[in-house]
C-alpha cells in the first residue's frame, strides 16, 4: 500500500507520483506520513520535504513555506514555491546565500535576509551542493 503525493505551486504541479513515507517539517518539528495515517492539516516550514519511494530510493523536494494536508492515504503539499533538485540552479543558490550572509553582518536581525538564507541553504540541500 502507497501514498499517493502531490506537490502543488501556484505555477504547476511539481510532483505527483506514489510514496512509502513523506517526511515534512510543520511548525513543530517533523512529521512522517505513511499509510493509514490519520486526516492532518499543517503548516509547512521552509526545508526538504523527504519522500521515500515505493522503490525504497529517496526524493528530496525544497519547499519554501506552505500546507500539507493528509486524508484518505492522500498527501498533498501547498506550496508557493517547490522545486525538485533537477531544476534548483545550486551556482544561483549559493549566490543569494552569499548575498544575504552579507546583509546579515550589517544587520544580524534582517527578518528577509534571514528567510533568504533559509530558502538558499534548503535548495542547496536539495540540489546536494550543501
Amino acid at each position: 500500500m502507497a501514498l499517493h503525493v502531490e506537490l502543488v505551486s501556484p505555477e504547476r504541479v511539481a510532483y505527483s507520483g506514489e510514496a512509502s513515507m513523506v517526511i515534512a517539517r510543520v511548525a513543530n518539528g517533523d512529521i512522517a506520513f505513511q499509510p493509514g495515517h490519520v486526516p492532518f492539516i499543517g503548516t509547512l516550514q521552509t526545508h526538504p520535504v523527504r519522500l521515500i519511494l515505493v522503490d525504497g530510493s529517496e526524493q528530496q523536494i525544497a519547499v519554501h513555506q506552505g500546507f500539507v494536508e493528509v486524508s484518505n492515504d492522500r498527501v498533498t503539499i501547498l506550496s508557493d514555491v517547490c522545486e525538485l533538485a533537477e531544476n534548483i540552479d545550486a551556482g544561483r543558490a549559493e549566490a543569494a546565500k552569499q548575498a544575504a550572509e552579507e546583509e546579515l553582518k550589517a544587520d544580524a536581525n534582517d527578518a528577509d535576509a534571514l528567510a533568504a538564507l533559509r530558502r538558499a541553504t534548503v535548495r542547496l540541500e536539495v540540489a546536494g551542493a550543501k
